[in-house]
């Protein structure tokens, strides 16, 4: 399969063609690695200040390992389809002691919760971590063969403080230029069944259920609740980040939350559901501001929920982070308890050279639902400033967001949000209405399986098929 490398041009790009090559490792059967299309994006705006530029990202080609739900936690290599492994992290451990650089990863379909069921795998080496193949390994599809981490509440005594894909020992605070990459490409994760939730009984208020269509009752604070996340690293990262074809569902604190020292992070392709604080967060590690990239593009993201059943401050869908650049585009954003983004980070005094380097971009994305579309900082009297997707263009200075272009509302009767629960489209319309707000829904534990559904709900925007 060719690789194939796409450099857009300003917006003469039509995204038509670029969408049936770009996600080749969903909905389609494989028997070799995927090899996603990287993009490049540079451009002059008219105030000069430089677009930023997406670094095309080299997949990993080390030596292939092979861990099954079907395999032998004793006597078997790993190093075959015959002689898989059953315990991933065993194969994660074998890589890091042979110092290996680039290992390919390729996991069958299973519920894979790390050493002795802890309820989370940790990754320390620069590695491909591939899912969604069968357990014979002569085919690939991450939507037919599902590899997930989906922890019980039996897990809560032994995962409680790690993010159930942990990311540790891959920082370098003296990296200049990235040291390796790390892929981790169809994983479906959900937090949904270890949760504590309130009962599902619509008959009692108190419990934040809707409707008997809801399998719980409102998501509950901490405690009970232990809050942890679904993808953390534990560190910075001196490296370059691809995260695609994956599932972050039903998280308590946060869905994606990393910080890279250097390189690029590319986040695509990828459905988030029901995540608390934030669905996703990149923060920059690099004290000049220079040294990494978000490009986070053809994702959807729903229903991200507040810090609290009291709904007063995150709920946000992405957030741009101080010391990175970072370019949002071709997303579905829909049900946002707070905002579906978040520009609210910003660096002033001695740091204000810095802050005024960073480039942040905002483009060809689709918002539904969200209870504001861009939150930026106070203009004054402390309140945040909201802005809908209609007059982030008009309303948002070129040095905020140089490229603006293109965000527009779903309307009401776009086939895409047939893909959505509708109980949960209807009980967020009525909370977005209820004012005082009151926790008639928070963070309810969303399907698994109709949040696969959320994949291909629109052609070119979102997770695509």
């Amino acid at each position: 399969m060719r690789k194939i490398i796409f450099i857009w041009l300003a917006a003469l790009i039509s995204v038509a063609p670029m969408q049936a090559q770009l996600f080749q490792s969903i909905g389609h059967s494989q028997k070799e690695d995927p090899k996603p299309q990287q993009q490049q994006q540079q451009q002059q705006t008219t105030n000069n200040r430089p677009q930023t530029q997406s670094t095309p990202i080299k997949e990993n080609k080390g030596r292939v390992y092979y861990v099954s739900s079907m395999g032998r936690a004793r006597g078997a290599d790993g190093l075959s389809p015959e002689n898989a492994k059953k315990d991933l992290q065993a194969v994660l451990n074998t890589i890091k002691e042979n110092n290996e650089k680039g290992a390919v990863i390729r996991v069958s379909e299973g519920n894979f919760l790390g050493a002795a069921n802890a309820g989370y795998i940790e990754i320390n080496s620069w590695v491909t971590l591939e899912g969604g193949w069968n357990t014979d390994f002569t085919e690939r599809n991450p939507l037919r063969y599902i590899t997930r981490i989906e922890p019980s509440q039996e897990q809560l005594g032994t995962n409680g403080n790690k993010g159930m894909i942990h990311i540790k020992g891959l920082d370098d605070v003296m990296a200049k230029s990235p040291k390796g990459t790390l892929i981790i490409d169809g994983i479906m994760l959900n937090m949904g069944m270890e949760n504590a939730y309130m009962p599902a009984d619509p008959k009692d208020e108190r419990n934040g259920c809707p409707s008997k269509a809801f399998e719980t009752g409102l998501m509950q604070g901490t405690p009970p609740q232990v809050e942890h996340r679904l993808l953390w690293s534990d560190g910075g990262i001196a490296g370059n980040v691809i995260i695609r074809n994956c599932m972050f569902l039903n998280g308590n604190n946060y869905g994606i939350l990393i910080t890279s020292r250097c390189g690029e992070v590319e986040i695509c392709n990828n459905v988030f559901v029901c995540c608390r604080y934030s669905s996703c967060c990149v923060m920059g590690g690099d004290k000049n501001g220079e040294a990494s990239h978000v490009n986070f593009h053809h994702n959807t993201v729903a229903f991200s929920w507040c810090r609290d059943k009291y709904m007063e401050d995150m709920g946000y869908g992405f957030e741009y982070r101080t010391y990175v650049n970072a370019d949002v585009h071709h997303n579905i954003f829909v049900g946002s308890n707070n905002a579906a983004l978040a520009r609210t980070h910003v660096l002033s005094g001695p740091d204000v050279v810095i802050e005024n380097k960073r480039v942040t971009n905002l483009y060809d994305n689709y918002f539904y639902l969200n209870q504001t579309d861009l939150q930026l900082p106070s203009k004054g009297g402390g309140r945040w400033t909201n802005v809908m997707c209609s007059d982030i263009e008009d309303m948002v200075d070129e040095k905020t967001l140089p490229r603006a272009e293109n965000n527009r509302r779903l309307s009401e009767d776009d086939a895409a949000l047939n893909a959505f629960d509708g109980a949960f489209l209807e009980a967020f319309a009525k909370l977005l209405n209820t004012k005082p707000r009151k926790a008639i829904l928070y963070g309810n534990r969303y399907n698994f399986d109709k949040a696969l559904q959320l994949f291909g709900a629109k052609d070119n925007y979102g997770a695509q098929k």
